[in-house]
């Protein structure tokens, strides 16, 4: 694959960047070297081998699901710093 301008201002603007002249020289090249790396890497010999799908043979170690004491809403809202009857009182962080 061969890296051009073109695809270097294609890339930016997916990427929602801007670069100088100067930054795309070194763009340029490091992309290369990217592609260079992944060419390498296709000319490994790869049959036979068997492909990854966990990394490790460990399995998940879940706890049973058991009922247990349930704490009531007046004891929950008991330490609360703000509280309205039935709620937790929080202060607004999304702006519309």
């Amino acid at each position: 694959m061969e890296i051009t301008n073109k695809k270097i201002d294609e890339l930016a603007h997916l990427a929602r960047l801007e670069f100088k002249d100067d930054e795309k020289v070194k763009i340029k090249s490091d992309l290369e070297r990217i592609v260079g790396f992944f060419d390498k890497l296709s000319e490994v010999n790869t049959d036979n081998v068997e492909p990854l799908i966990y990394m490790s043979d460990r399995q998940n170690n879940l706890r049973s699901d058991d009922i247990r004491e349930v704490i009531s809403k007046h004891e929950a809202l008991k330490n609360s710093p703000s509280k309205d009857s039935d709620y937790f009182k929080v202060p607004k962080f999304i702006n519309k």
